[in-house]
């Protein structure tokens, strides 16, 4: 029952239907059905049995949940309900037997779930999320799976230098524009906005997996993450602030080797300190985009993430960005940020306020929200340059050699004289 699912093949299939045997169970169904935004009439008064007898004539939907209280037999009859069920619906049970093996017996035979009763709305709610995320990523085993792997990591110089607004855009372009599966892990465990910027619920499943990195498979992975669209399963969280990372990393580096069995790309919002604590999140990362603001501080700190690269994952592309640029407002200049980096400015996304604003109301991202704009236009071109690289073109960002004032002195020795720049100005 639980068979890959392909975008596109349901085809005018139901989302969702349910055969439960009493009326106090469908009163706390209707009102999470009427919540997932479906249709409350396809939750029917009956068992299994008389959902066997209705998918005998009629198509399967996505989603089915069926009550197996009055079943006598209910490994017979769930096989029953396998002959007739399509490949790729999910099936969750309900019942009143609280019986483990029964449980596993239950799983065994291609059931999704089995929720006990008395059923509560959190409960059910979990349950249809859960299953919702079966369709987030194809199976390992699915053929239609390329054999391709690109896996970038965004990293932001300084905080609120707009890297987790560019790594939500480039996974929604390679989701909806390029129709590659696509992963996208939120690693800022307490203040993640990944799911904020799509409109989603982060749900547990990065917390759960931290706390339990054994439970980590491929089962785990499409209950865990959320469904963005046909192509785009996001792993987030909003961890209480009161919870500390307590974790070797191993949950990350788990989640990134499931993430190469059931996806094309992966896009890590990888905030700057996880370097620090886990070196080993790069180790199958192809393409590192440093996204930089044209400052002194991130001046520094992009040379020391570059050297960092350079010590722990060679074998990673590095490619800079410079975000949220304003003509003529800019604290260095983009010569003398190059010169003191060695490297090219790959690419400048100039800084638009409007933009911004109109992704957030519409509850998008930014590159989906803007289509038109120079911005979004640019990140549409990074997203390219981040295929090419993954495929093995090179990227030449090499600074050309020239004269600056940032090439002749160290970054901290201008810092200092900026320092004492201000304060003679002040006395005088």
């Amino acid at each position: 029952m639980n068979a890959p699912w392909k975008p596109g093949a349901p085809g005018g299939r139901d989302a969702f239907a349910a055969y439960i045997c009493d009326d106090a169970a469908l009163d706390v169904l209707r009102p999470v059905v009427i919540e997932m935004g479906w249709q409350p009439e396809k939750c029917n008064k009956g068992g299994l049995r008389n959902a066997v007898q209705s998918l005998s004539i009629s198509a399967s939907p996505n989603i089915l949940m069926v009550d197996l209280s009055e079943s006598g037999d209910p490994l017979s009859d769930i096989n029953a309900l396998a002959e007739v069920c399509e490949p790729g619906t999910v099936v969750i049970a309900v019942g009143q037997v609280n019986d483990v093996r029964l449980y596993r017996d239950l799983v065994a035979s291609g059931i999704h779930d089995y929720l006990l009763k008395p059923l509560s709305p959190s409960q059910v709610r979990d349950a249809l999320v859960n299953a919702q995320a079966v369709f987030a990523s194809p199976k390992s085993h699915d053929p239609s799976v390329a054999k391709r792997h690109i896996s970038t990591a965004v990293i932001g110089t300084r905080g609120g230098v707009g890297a987790s607004t560019i790594a939500t855009s480039l996974a929604w372009l390679f989701s909806a524009d390029e129709k590659m599966p696509t992963a996208l892990l939120d690693l800022d465990v307490h203040f993640g906005t990944g799911a904020l910027a799509l409109d989603l619920e982060p749900g547990r499943g990065l917390t759960d997996a931290i706390e339990n990195p054994g439970r980590i498979d491929g089962l785990f992975i499409e209950r865990a993450m959320i469904r963005a669209n046909d192509n785009l399963a996001i792993l987030s969280a909003e961890a209480p602030m009161s919870t500390p990372l307590m974790t070797d990393g191993a949950a990350f580096v788990q989640l990134e080797e499931e993430f190469r069995q059931a996806f094309e790309m992966t896009v890590i919002d990888l905030p700057r300190n996880m370097l620090i604590n886990f070196p080993h999140l790069l180790a199958d990362v192809n393409v590192g985009l440093i996204i930089a603001e044209m400052t002194l501080a991130s001046a520094r700190d992009t040379i020391r993430i570059l050297s960092w690269l350079k010590t722990n994952a060679a074998h990673v592309q590095p490619i800079i960005i410079a975000n949220r640029v304003q003509s003529g407002a800019s604290e260095i200049s983009k010569a003398d940020f190059e010169a003191s980096i060695e490297r090219k400015i790959a690419f400048t996304i100039p800084y638009d306020i409007k933009a911004a604003t109109n992704a957030a109301k519409l509850g998008q991202t930014f590159a989906d929200a803007n289509r038109s704009s120079k911005a979004g236009g640019t990140i549409r071109d990074i997203a390219k340059a981040v295929m090419g690289v993954g495929l093995g073109d090179v990227f030449d960002d090499k600074a050309k050699s020239k004269t600056s004032l940032l090439g002749k002195l160290d970054l901290k020795g201008m810092l200092g004289k900026k320092t004492k720049l201000t304060a003679t100005t002040v006395d005088a």
